[in-house]
């Protein structure tokens, strides 16, 4: 019976969360990992990373607020050498699909010595419910770079259950998922989609890259522009236009579909205008 601790990085955020919460859903022991919590972990704070480490035999790994930002793979190669030293027997790690920064970071945990697992995500469906691209679908204007682009955008529920069939299950030690939903699709197809699911007018609006980062520039500050926009430059050229079967190879389904996410985000709320 597994009963050793789990240590969820980035819990409050988007995949981390839901990670923390399916296993505690499952009766396992989790030690949700942030700065708020009761064991703070904090990935400026190395000094914080023992204690939050102590007595845990998995790590799920998200890095805050990329695996792209400067500094990302040294903190989490620094993280995986404490981890080994600490007795932690398996690591879960969060990619993203065609990212130069997240590939070095793959690299580090599959020459861990430890049991491993690799969820490679692509853009995730959540950022327009949750993330930057909230605001944006409020006003009815999406603006992003890329021109007709698709991208087989996937949904973070789909990205979660991956990783805790990674941390829970036996048959997932060196795999490698590449997670991504059912199809491809423009910006456009997906403010369609928006549209239809929240009742809202929602259109695509094509921006350049350097438009895309003053908007982020203003609305997020200078590290998350420049950081989503560097993702952006280098995801956003077709290079990850196709689809993968990573979500059916690692739970024996197919992904769920963004109309179906935009559906269900909608009926949570997500897109309700404040009373």
């Amino acid at each position: 019976m597994h009963t050793k601790t789990t240590l969820v990085l980035g819990a409050t955020g988007k995949t981390g969360s839901r990670v923390a919460r399916r296993l505690e859903a499952l009766g396992l022991p989790v030690r949700r990992g942030s700065r708020r919590a009761a064991r703070p972990f904090d990935w400026s704070a190395p000094e914080t990373w023992p204690a939050a480490l102590e007595g845990v035999s998995s790590v799920y790994i998200s890095y805050f607020p990329d695996i792209a930002v400067p500094g990302a793979v040294e903190a989490v190669s620094a993280l995986v050498d404490l981890a080994r030293a600490s007795g932690v027997e398996k690591l879960v790690l969060l990619t993203g699909r065609g990212e130069h920064h997240a590939q070095r970071a793959e690299e580090v945990v599959r020459g861990s010595g430890l049991r491993f697992t690799i969820v490679r995500a692509a853009w995730f469906a959540q950022n327009f419910s949750e993330g930057a691209l909230h605001a944006p679908v409020m006003a009815g204007v999406v603006p992003m770079p890329g021109g007709e682009v698709q991208e087989p955008i996937v949904d973070v529920d789909d990205i979660a259950d991956v990783a805790v069939a990674a941390l829970t299950e036996p048959g997932h030690d060196g795999a490698l998922y590449e997670v991504t939903g059912p199809r491809l699709m423009t910006f456009a197809e997906m403010a369609e989609a928006l549209s239809k699911a929240s009742g809202r007018s929602v259109a695509h609006a094509p921006i350049s890259f350097e438009d895309f980062h003053a908007a982020l520039l203003e609305a997020q500050g200078e590290m998350i522009a420049d950081v989503l926009t560097g993702i952006a430059r280098e995801t956003l050229d077709g290079r990850n236009a196709y689809v993968t079967d990573g979500v059916q190879r690692a739970l024996g389904r197919a992904p769920r579909d963004f109309l179906t996410f935009a559906e269900t985000a909608a009926q949570s709320g997500a897109w309700a205008d404040a009373a």
